[in-house]
């Protein structure tokens, strides 16, 4: 079985292409973003310290800086799952959080990826207290 860390690392295919599709806020033929989880992860370690985004802003902000009007719903959520639960590897391996990608900023206890992962949100409610965000 992969771990995270080589879900993470594999290398997937991504780009942009037309919705194909409307479902929730993406309307079929909008150009969208398939990010791979390493985009998603390099993405998430720009955010500073301090700074919270809710996973819509996310989305968001991946289409723009891609050329693209929308980030695929549902790619995000694999990803965002793969890149906490590798930092998590991560941490568990001896890393620091200052090394590893801030997933808190994005998830906290409310959003549906945290009751996926295997570490449950506690970890995730005490970063973003340490960072003065909202739980």
């Amino acid at each position: 079985m992969k771990s995270w860390n080589d879900r993470l690392n594999t290398p997937g295919t991504n780009g942009v292409k037309p919705t194909p599709r409307t479902v929730g806020d993406v309307v079929e033929g909008q150009p969208m973003l398939v990010p791979t989880a390493r985009q998603v992860d390099a993405f998430i370690r720009s955010i500073p310290e301090g700074v919270e985004m809710d996973v819509r802003a996310l989305r968001t902000a991946l289409a723009i800086e891609h050329g693209a009007e929308v980030t695929c719903p549902v790619t995000i959520g694999y990803h965002l799952r793969t890149v906490a639960e590798a930092a998590r590897e991560d941490l568990d391996r001896g890393m620091t959080t200052s090394d590893i990608a801030p997933f808190w900023r994005v998830l906290d206890a409310r959003t549906p990826t945290t009751k996926k992962l295997s570490f449950g949100a506690e970890f995730i409610a005490a970063q973003r207290k340490r960072e003065g965000l909202k739980p």
